[in-house]
């Protein structure tokens, strides 16, 4: 059973490159583009998170007010953590199909499986807070 397991993941597999080198040239092209457009979702979300942060520790309110304001403003960086991730799964489907080998898809499965986890925690944090934002 081992034996076969490993000759599986040893096993290459027909790979775009080598039937469609343009294809590919142009789709690793599309990855870092997509991936690129991730790190910048994160990165807005990181901005407008420090933005509200500052702009709640600034105001004359009162400590109610801006502690709210403060639990609104952590939804913005968890909403953008979100987008980031799916964006980040469709360039690693992505680069899966370009190399196409058992252990780029067992790493794909893997990756999927942690970002979906995160996934699940971040939306429980965010209905967390917007469900004690309307208690008040």
């Amino acid at each position: 059973m081992d034996a076969s397991i490993a000759a599986l993941a040893q096993h290459r597999a027909v790979v775009i490159e080598d039937h469609l080198p343009v294809f590919a040239a142009v789709l690793e092209r599309a990855i870092v583009a997509i991936e690129l457009f991730a790190v910048l979702l994160l990165f807005v979300g990181l901005a407008k998170f420090v933005w509200d942060y500052l702009a709640s520790e600034l105001t004359r309110a009162d400590m109610v007010t801006r502690s709210s304001r403060a639990n609104l403003g952590r939804i913005v960086p968890a909403r953008y953590i979100l987008m980031a991730l799916e964006v980040f799964i469709v360039a690693d489907i992505l680069a899966t199909v370009l190399s196409a080998s058992f252990a780029s898809l067992l790493f794909l499965a893997l990756l999927v499986l942690v970002r979906s986890v995160i996934s699940h925690f971040l939306e429980n944090e965010i209905r967390s807070i917007r469900a004690e934002e309307q208690a008040k």
